[in-house]
């Protein structure tokens, strides 16, 4: 008579040891990114930097911290109408520059011919305190402002301070939650206008994909972004979805980011299309094509520039 017997431990299933789930460590989380930059990949190809007319930008490098800059631009700008039809002014301006850039202090100041001055500063106090500070002063009326931002960051955690001319108050904080989740919200207080808001925030990624909500003022905002690998590992894909529930408003967009060796092209899609191309020489100069077409409202935008520096 036959006899069963039991399995060896060599022969019995066992799962492998990289099948097997890893345990989370939660006090041993990832910091997460800023509040404010948490849909910066998306941003890339969502909001490139398009223009209408002619720019050309100049850079001089005096030492290996401070450097000068020259701008130029000639284009027409947009100026609000009652009717549909948009109004155009041609106009001109000449940009001077300065930047100063340290390991732990970075300013940039810039002067335009129409007297409008700004300045931007950030400087680490410490290892995790951050101070930033912008400002503009033009001699327009109360046009002018100015905001400091104190950014502390933690072991897995950030948070932020605003102060702003205006009683403008604002704080933020955002947490990871597991090695790939993490959650904000901020608030914020505008005093000269007697408005107030809150919002919210998830931001999930990985090592291929980015995805990213936002809620404020009952709106939701859904932006994944996914970098695809191997023979295109230089293609970033980005989309946005946009819901006001308030006057029930949808929008989406498609966004892309095509990096070649010597160029680099960047677009949305949505009811118009705008597209930004640079092309980067060996040298020490670039150029750029920018298109922005409306076939809706019949309105196309185009500019060319130049970019020189060290």
């Amino acid at each position: 008579m036959a006899t069963l017997l039991p399995p060896s431990p060599a022969t019995a299933t066992t799962p492998p040891p990289a099948a097997q789930q890893q345990k989370v460590d939660y006090l041993n989380l990832p910091c997460p990114i800023p509040y404010e930059e948490i849909h910066r990949e998306a941003l890339m190809s969502l909001k490139p930097e398009l223009f209408e007319g002619l720019r050309f930008d100049f850079t001089k490098g005096l030492n290996q911290k401070f450097s000068l800059s020259h701008s130029v631009m000639m284009g027409p700008t947009e100026i609000p109408s009652q009717s549909s039809e948009t109004i155009k002014i041609p106009t001109a301006h000449y940009e001077f520059g300065a930047n100063f850039i340290d390991p732990k202090l970075m300013l940039f100041g810039r002067v335009m011919t129409d007297g409008r001055l700004n300045a931007r500063l950030k400087c680490d106090l410490t290892e995790n305190l951050t101070l930033k500070g912008n400002a503009q002063l033009t001699s327009e009326p109360h046009m002018s402002h100015g905001m400091f931002n104190f950014d502390y960051k933690g072991s897995d955690y950030r948070t932020q301070f605003q102060l702003g001319n205006g009683a403008l108050f604002g704080a933020s904080y955002i947490q990871s939650v597991t090695p790939h989740l993490s959650l904000g919200g901020e608030v914020f207080w505008a005093g000269q206008h007697r408005k107030s808001g809150i919002g919210y925030a998830a931001r999930y990624n990985t090592d291929k994909m980015k995805k990213k909500g936002l809620g404020a003022e009952m709106m939701i905002e859904d932006k994944p972004w996914s970098q695809l690998d191997k023979l295109l590992a230089l293609v970033s894909l980005a989309s946005d979805f946009m819901y006001n529930y308030m006057s029930r408003d949808v929008t989406a967009s498609f966004g892309y980011d095509y990096i070649l060796r010597q160029c680099r092209l960047r677009g949305k899609i949505d009811l118009m299309v705008l597209s930004l191309l640079s092309w980067k020489s060996d040298s020490i100069w670039s150029f750029f094509l920018s298109a922005e077409i409306d076939h809706r409202k019949k309105d196309y935008k185009f500019g060319f520039g130049l970019t020189v520096g060290e």
